[in-house]
């Protein structure tokens, strides 16, 4: 399952982006619902971060797995956006609770959901 792209405040250009993909894996199947919605909750606010371009959420229930596939104008800004204490709070809650890998790359143009079918060799293992 995954949403549609959720538009942020900055239009998608021809030019390159920095893309984030962040996998979140739960240790229990009964946490993976806490954590679908502390990822929804974060995208409530997406118009208006500075920098985001675009956030796409998944999430694979069978095997206990969420995530989210980001775009940004710079690395400066979705540091930014780690950083907020939203996210910095919701990251701490879960913590015990999943096992989380990330990539960042430039790109000049991919698909969403090609990205996704691929993520195991976008992420480290």
């Amino acid at each position: 399952m995954r949403t549609r792209t959720i538009p942020g405040p900055l239009p998608h250009s021809d030019g390159p982006v920095l893309v984030s993909l962040t996998e979140l894996t739960a240790r229990r199947a009964r946490d993976l619902p806490g954590i679908a919605r502390a990822g929804l909750a974060l995208t409530r606010g997406w118009w208006a971060l500075p920098g985001a371009i675009g956030v796409t959420l998944y999430l694979d229930p069978m095997d206990k797995v969420g995530g989210s596939l980001s775009t940004w104008a710079s690395e400066e800004d979705l540091r930014r956006f780690v950083a907020l204490p939203r996210h910095v709070a919701i990251m701490r809650a879960h913590r015990g609770r999943v096992r989380v890998r990330a990539a960042t790359w430039t790109a000049e143009r991919f698909r969403v959901a090609e990205v996704l079918a691929e993520r195991e060799a976008w992420l480290p293992g």
